[in-house]
This record gives structure tokens, C-alpha cells and sequence, in this order.
């Protein structure tokens, strides 16, 4: 396997919620499997911290914030950092949120991003949010990690892979994800009717599994009962070409689904190759 000196850069967006324990749990795992480095970033709006319009003030308030914001942060990372052994990095930003993690994306071009999944009772989970933004602007890795269902470092990975997955983009990482991965591999796939099923083709040398599922009004229940019944834990999901926009919206309503009923973390690929350690 070709080697980089750089390692892989997984970045962490948080909203510093309680679930950031367990996104931190999901991306220490990931970070071990593919020997990546983690950056944590969160952003403040400034109207959360401003109450007044006098400039004083609000320069008071937002130096406030400051000590704040570093605190919760530290409290947070330092105690999981320690027990696990892994180095985090972390900053923080004022502002516009989706301009500030646009312009922290552009200026440390992360290779993989870590976002946690909303809550069941968003009518969407992806419209207009974080999640939507970065699956929109950002061509990479992206792991859309289950606060519930989380990885759990130095264990084995319990690995799924949802529909047809492009063997020649991401390969490194599938073979990471593999190497870590109990055996055997479980393949779902949903499919129209019988006559379109293809086998999947994964280059390994572990036991795959394939569990076909034809589509309709109870597969998505389906297919949730046998990740629970696999003990899967990451869900690997190919999002398509970044230039078919026929397949972009498919995919779209696709992840929305699937996030909002199955209880496991997804791994989408992303549109280019990420740096390999």
C-alpha cells in the first residue's frame, strides 16, 4: 500500500451537546483505524453571547466567552484524550457558523469529517442544517457519527456496507475499515427487483455476508432489524458522483431516510482520495 507521510486529518464539529463524548468515542476509533489526527472546532454566534448594543459591552461579554468556551472544551477532550491516549487539538471560532466552518474547511482541508446526528424528532435531518451544508460543499469523507450506537476504541469494528460502493474511490480507507473488522463483513443492499442485483465486489480476504432487500414500504424497518441484529456500528454508504445531479438528489433523500430510521453510525464516501499514513 502506497504510504504518505502525512497522516489523515479528521475534523470534529461540535456543538459542544452532551452526544460530543460519544462523537469523541466514534472519531478516536476512526482515528486509530486509519492512524489519522484529530482537530476539534466549534463556532459561537455572537448574538448568543451579545444582549446590548453598546460596543463595550459586548467586547466584555464576548472576552467572557472566551474563558468559557476554553474551559468546556478542555473538560470535555482532556479526560478522553487521557484514557485513550490520543492527542486533540482544538479551536474555536466567533460568527456566522456555516461561513466560519466554510472557512476553516478551505484553510486546514481536513481528509475526513465528524459531524453527530440530530435528534429523532427533526422532521428532516437533512435540510437546512450543518449536515446538509457539509454534504453540499464538502467532496470528502464524511462520518455522521450515532450517539447511541458509537464505535468503540480498541475494539473491533462491527462493518456494514449499504448498496453498490466504487471500489476505486476511498479504497484505502475500506481497506482500513476491513482490516479492523470482525468477520464476517455484512453487505446490505436494497434493490428494485431481482433482476438488478449484483454481488458486491470488495477486495478482502475476510467472509462477506449479503443481505438483499427489494424495496418498499417496510424495507428501511427491515434492514434496520438486521443492523440490530449484526451489532453494526458503522454503516459505509457511497453518495455517487459529485457531477450526476440526477444521483445527488436520490442520494440525498436516500441518507435522509437512513439517518432518520436506522440507529448507527454512517460513513459516506467522499469524491476524492483522503491522505494515507
Amino acid at each position: 500500500m502506497k504510504k504518505n507521510i502525512n497522516k489523515p486529518k479528521i475534523l470534529v464539529l461540535s456543538n459542544l451537546k452532551n452526544s460530543t463524548i460519544n462523537i469523541l468515542k466514534s472519531t478516536i476509533s476512526l482515528a486509530k483505524m486509519v492512524d489519522g489526527d484529530i482537530q476539534f472546532f466549534y463556532v459561537k454566534k455572537p448574538t448568543e453571547i451579545v444582549e446590548k448594543d453598546n460596543q463595550l459591552s459586548a467586547n466584555r461579554a464576548i472576552n467572557q466567552e472566551h474563558n468559557v468556551i476554553e474551559n468546556k472544551i478542555q473538560n470535555l477532550i482532556n479526560p478522553i484524550s487521557k484514557d485513550y491516549g490520543v492527542s486533540i487539538n482544538y479551536s474555536y471560532s466567533f460568527g456566522n457558523v456555516k461561513n466560519e466552518i466554510d472557512k476553516y474547511i478551505t484553510e486546514h482541508q481536513p481528509d475526513i469529517i465528524v459531524l453527530g446526528k440530530k435528534q429523532s424528532n427533526s422532521l428532516s435531518f437533512i435540510g437546512d442544517n450543518i449536515t446538509a451544508f457539509i454534504l453540499k460543499k464538502y467532496p470528502g469523507i464524511v462520518m455522521i457519527a450515532d450517539n447511541q450506537n458509537y464505535l468503540e476504541p480498541n475494539k473491533e469494528l462491527s462493518l456494514g456496507l449499504l448498496n453498490n460502493i466504487e471500489p476505486s474511490v476511498n479504497k484505502d480507507l475500506l481497506e482500513h475499515l476491513i482490516s479492523y473488522t470482525q468477520e464476517p463483513i455484512k453487505s446490505f443492499k436494497i434493490i428494485k427487483n431481482s433482476n438488478t442485483f449484483k454481488e458486491t465486489d470488495i477486495t478482502s480476504d475476510k467472509k462477506t455476508i449479503e443481505y438483499v432487500f427489494e424495496h418498499n414500504d417496510n424495507t428501511i424497518k427491515n434492514l434496520s432489524n438486521y443492523l440490530s441484529i449484526n451489532n453494526i456500528n458503522l454503516l459505509y454508504m457511497d453518495r455517487g458522483n459529485k457531477n450526476s445531479k440526477s444521483k445527488k438528489r436520490l442520494l440525498k433523500s436516500e441518507i435522509n431516510e437512513v439517518l432518520k430510521n436506522l440507529n448507527v453510525s454512517l460513513l459516506l464516501t467522499g469524491n476524492r482520495e483522503y491522505n494515507v499514513a
